[in-house]
């Protein structure tokens, strides 16, 4: 498994707006090219505005073109990209509970 790891920056007062366009692409369904399959996750700091985008890929091939698609996406009006970086991911679990 690999990671795109992107974060980002925004006003605090505009976190939640920034939280409700990611909501409403994300129940849309409407899967950009590029995405499929992805599993994504947004985390938010809501004092300093600060963002992280989280998106799981099954491999290194389709966190590449997921990258491409995500980099055409304007970040919103609200918001700056402020880095992006790309891992693997070695280890993965769920614990039983």
């Amino acid at each position: 498994m690999f990671a795109r790891l992107a974060t980002f920056e925004s006003d605090p007062a505009n976190v939640d707006d920034a939280i409700e366009v990611v909501r409403r692409e994300v129940e849309s369904g409407d899967t950009p090219p590029g995405l499929e399959g992805a599993r994504m996750m947004m985390l938010v700091d809501r004092a300093t505005g600060k963002g992280i985008g989280l998106t799981l890929f099954d491999s290194e091939e389709a966190m590449r073109r997921g990258d491409e698609a995500l980099n055409a996406m304007n970040p919103g009006a609200t918001e700056r990209r402020t880095s992006v970086e790309f891992f693997e991911v070695p280890v993965q679990t769920v614990t039983a509970g």
